[in-house]
């Protein structure tokens, strides 16, 4: 019997632990491991160390106060017993050993969440650890997040699309480095004596869909853009949102794993030219977009002949089309707009997706109203895909730096290059000729600036995407 089946049982014949954790962010136990937790980032360093003889004594006192709050809350964490039993030993080894760098891999290595992927089970996360495209300090954050794992999810991870590490979540409640634009909860960013093996990875998909439905209303609306009825509707559900983002983002995941990768497919071992991350990404965004138009064509077809698709097909069906609007408006209002201009490979990715559309004339932006041939967008969408699929076909025959050399060629047949750009002008021979650091210390910052589409667009949505950080789903 797996361990989410078994798990479900137990959810089902202990209705009332179940219920008890759906009111956990409310608990006074909860809020006072929360206020610790908080109480004591302020006394850590940015290694998560607290340096200061004279704060060790505060800092005890707000270990002991989360030590007993995870022990009051843990009956309610039924299928996380060995994770919670395991994290006040690393915090006492902490404390005892003077709070140096923290170590919390014991913990780590019993938190595995993956194995429980029911729709609504919650989890108490409390770990030391930095916040991706948040903070930086590997502070002791402490969260407690609720899990999206809806029927046809379950049905598509079971079939063609299985990712055993794939995890999603919605946040409940946080301390502060998730008030923040952070989606994410990776083991990797705990601190540990040394690096286990990874098996899972989490999206806060209810943060990724409320995101995409504050910035794409309001993108929608300053741009005059009509949208589909589907796609209105995508905006106007918090939950349809959630789901859709699910589905992207359980396709998108695997996808670094598979196809012909000329590259270490987790890229960060190697030093490369930011555009090559921007390529990557946006890869596995088309690859989902490209599969949720196979999966919908393919439901609509039996649709049309006149077969009647069970529910469970139709809310696949359903998303399956979502999907495809969801890649496209967060690529382009998003990504394109959001971070700063060094080095920012999605926002690249946005740019591209954007140039590719409107030159293949499927976007149109003109009498200052955006509008799409919803006939041919997703064809188009898939052409850019197959085009990046080639080049990592071809580029497993080239040496890596001609490899980088015809993906920005690639880019740039879209994407105009900054003017100064040197890598535009033509790279010298003794670069040429070199190694690759020095192909990658003339990559500008800003090696593909925005368009003076989104130039104007950024000025009237600055105020709206900074809006969105720490959002959650019942911020809206």
């Amino acid at each position: 019997m797996s361990t989410s089946l078994q798990t479900a049982q137990a959810i089902i014949g202990e209705p009332e632990v179940f219920e008890d954790a759906r009111a956990v962010e409310t608990s006074p136990a909860w809020l006072r491991l929360k206020s610790a937790a908080t109480e004591l980032q302020a006394l850590q360093v940015k290694d998560g160390s607290v340096p200061e003889l004279s704060d060790h004594p505060a800092a005890r006192r707000c270990v002991e106060v989360i030590v007993e709050a995870i022990a009051e809350l843990a009956p309610l964490f039924p299928h996380d017993s060995a994770y919670l039993a395991a994290v006040p030993a690393d915090f006492a080894r902490w404390a005892d050993g003077g709070f140096g760098e923290p170590d919390f891999l014991d913990s780590l290595v019993e938190f595995q969440p993956q194995r429980h992927r029911v729709d609504g089970i919650r989890h108490l996360v409390v770990l030391p650890m930095y916040t991706q495209n948040g903070s930086a300090n590997r502070h002791v954050e402490a969260l407690i997040v609720e899990t999206i794992w809806p029927e046809f999810i379950a049905a598509l991870e079971a079939g063609d699309y299985g990712n055993e590490l794939f995890l999603s979540l919605r946040l409940i409640d946080f301390t502060p480095g998730y008030d923040s634009n952070s989606a994410v909860l990776f083991p990797e960013t705990v601190a540990v004596r040394e690096i286990p093996p990874f098996t899972w990875g989490a999206i806060f998909q209810d943060r990724e869909a409320a995101r995409y439905r504050r910035v794409v209303t309001a993108a929608a609306d300053i741009t005059k853009l009509q949208l589909p009825d589907d796609a209105a509707a995508l905006l106007a559900d918090q939950d349809l949102a959630e789901k859709t983002f699910v589905m992207w983002d359980i396709i998108h995941d695997r996808t670094h794993m598979r196809g012909d990768l000329p590259f270490d497919p987790f890229m960060i071992k190697q030093r490369m030219p930011f555009f090559l991350y921007s390529l990557e990404e946006l890869r596995c965004d088309l690859t989902a977009f490209r599969e949720s138009v196979t999966i919908e064509r393919a439901l609509a077809a039996r649709t049309a002949a006149g077969e009647e698709l069970t529910e469970l097909e139709e809310q696949t069906r359903l998303h399956g089309k979502l999907v495809q609007y969801a890649v496209i408006f967060d690529r382009i209002f998003r990504f394109a707009i959001t971070g700063s201009r060094v080095r920012n490979y999605d926002g690249l990715g946005g740019q591209l997706l954007f140039a590719w559309l409107h030159q293949k004339h499927v976007l149109e932006w003109r009498d200052v109203r955006l509008s799409f041939d919803w006939d041919r967008v997703a064809d188009a969408v898939v052409e850019l895909g197959d085009a990046i699929d080639q080049l990592y076909w071809e580029s497993i025959d080239r040496p890596k730096t001609a490899h980088w050399l015809k993906a920005y060629e690639l880019i740039a047949s879209v994407v105009t290059p900054n003017p100064a750009s040197v890598w535009a002008r033509g790279l010298p021979p003794e670069v040429l000729a070199g190694p690759p650091r020095g192909y990658t210390d003339r990559v500008m910052d800003d090696e593909f600036p925005l368009s003076m589409f989104f130039e104007a667009l950024d000025k009237k949505m600055k105020s709206v995407i900074e809006s969105t950080a720490g959002i959650r789903a019942q911020d809206d």
